[in-house]
């Protein structure tokens, strides 16, 4: 359909573009010259080929949850985020530069007489490096490979919300759409009818009453439609705006059956939750973190010991030369790290606090998720699709029978409402129920329902309507 009203409005142009007399005069001076009129004809339709590629064509869920992973900005930043942490994970794993130092300066000899005998230059030049306390080294690599596990969890967690995110949005605004269709169906029905009762003659007042109610009753739904329209409009932008392309740039969601799976127990679900729920797998990552913080934290009472050669020498009275090791150690008197211990100690008490706070949070989260995807479930029913085309059919046989004098006008408006109303409460409860699942794999960090379903499994809205 957008393809259409796009090559509608390329041949509307076109046709105003050649009906100007300079067009013409420019196309009458190519004929005449090399340019064939048929190289002309190819430019023009290349043109409308062009406009009519412009159009949005529809997109499947899969196809904008793919393109999101590729583009969007926080996906890139997660990735980088697991790229920094390798490279702290390689730095704790280097050993620390040695250090190279030196000396010169000059001497002078005298005898104890006090008599003069010489004046030299002395030097000295030592290499040291830092040995420290055994397995401290490998505790500062476990603590970064904990920090490489946190930042890929952090990526796949926001990946899943994503998903759900942009999964959300496509139903919102194929909901949209749904809404505006029925609230402009209905409001054209009702302006067909009060064309049809302009042109009578009024015998009564009932009739001019009847008028007034429905163009009351179209005004209300032309408002309706507005705001679904706007709400589309909405969903869209955010939908460019998570997918990380142009703001303004034209999207259109394919038609897909909504995929609403029976549930697992709830007991199930906490089970799955346990081992993968990104929360509770980053509560249990920090735990062990904390953990090794602990014991690095208890080696560093141990200083680190700077060991290497060293030579010196004089050229003064007589040349000497000097060859040995050195060894350098700091005194723990004041700082024994007693202090960072104590408090490596209390933050690891808190994580452990912290996990089984969120474990319970989760369990408490995926109960009520659970309930209530149930009970929305169970109100939509498996006579979801019969009642609304049940309801469609009734609002065109009541604006039928109105229109045969035979059903009075507060029957008519009220199957008209009951139609629109019905659809609305379908759509919420679908949302919502699609909502509450979204929070389910997030919470049980599972994928409870596939995006793209076979078509034979469910109909979709717009079909139930009809």
């Amino acid at each position: 359909m957008m393809a259409d009203r796009a090559a509608q409005s390329s041949s509307l142009l076109l046709r105003s573009w050649l009906s100007t007399p300079g067009t013409i005069a420019n196309l009458e001076a190519l004929s005449g010259s090399r340019i064939q009129v048929k190289r002309v004809g190819l430019v023009l339709s290349c043109v409308v080929c062009l406009s009519v590629s412009t159009a949005a064509t529809p997109r499947s869920i899969a196809s904008l949850i793919a393109e999101a992973y590729q583009k969007n900005p926080n996906v890139h930043f997660y990735e980088h985020e697991i790229a920094a942490a390798r490279g702290d994970r390689r730095t704790a794993g280097t050993w620390p530069n040695p250090d190279l130092s030196g000396q010169i300066g000059g001497k002078v000899y005298n005898s104890l007489g006090g008599k003069y005998l010489g004046t030299g230059p002395v030097w000295t030049v030592s290499l040291t490096q830092t040995l420290e306390f055994p397995g401290r080294a490998t505790l500062r690599k476990a603590i970064a490979d904990k920090q490489i596990a946190l930042a890929q969890i952090g990526l796949e967690q926001f990946r899943l919300s994503l998903r759900n995110r942009i999964e959300l949005l496509c139903y919102r605004v194929l909901a949209a759409q749904d809404r505006a269709t029925v609230a402009r169906e209905v409001a054209q029905r009702f302006r067909d009818l009060i064309a049809v009762l302009v042109q009578r003659e009024p015998a009564s007042p009932s009739p001019l009453v009847e008028m007034r109610i429905l163009e009351g009753d179209a005004a209300t739904l032309n408002r309706r439609a507005t705001q679904a329209q706007i709400e589309l409009e909405s969903a869209k932008l955010e939908l460019n705006l998570l997918r990380g392309v142009s703001m303004n740039l034209p999207v259109e969601v394919a038609r897909q059956n909504v995929n609403l799976p029976t549930l697992p127990d709830s007991g199930q679900l906490i089970a799955r939750a346990d081992g993968r729920n990104f929360d509770l797998q980053t509560r249990r990552t920090e735990l062990e973190q904390q953990g090794i913080r602990v014991r690095l934290a208890h080696d560093e009472q141990w200083p680190s010991v700077k060991l290497g050669p060293y030579t010196a020498g004089e050229n003064v009275v007589d040349s000497k030369r000097e060859l040995g090791l050195s060894l350098s150690m700091p005194l723990p008197f004041w700082n024994q790290a007693r202090g960072s211990e104590e408090a490596a100690k209390a933050r690891l008490n808190q994580a452990e606090a912290s996990l089984d706070t969120a474990m319970r949070e989760v369990e408490r989260k995926i109960m009520t998720a659970a309930d209530s995807y149930k009970k929305e479930l169970k109100k939509l029913g498996e006579n979801t699709p019969e009642l609304l085309g049940r309801l469609r059919d009734a609002a065109k046989l009541a604006d039928d029978n109105y229109r045969l004098g035979v059903l009075p006008i507060s029957t008519y408006t009220e199957i008209q409402s009951q139609y629109l109303e019905g659809t609305d409460a379908v759509l919420n409860s679908r949302l919502d129920a699609l909502r509450y699942l979204a929070d389910l794999e997030y919470l049980s960090g599972e994928q409870l329902h596939d995006v793209d379903l076979p078509g034979r499994q469910k109909r979709t809205l717009r079909e139930e309507t009809k």
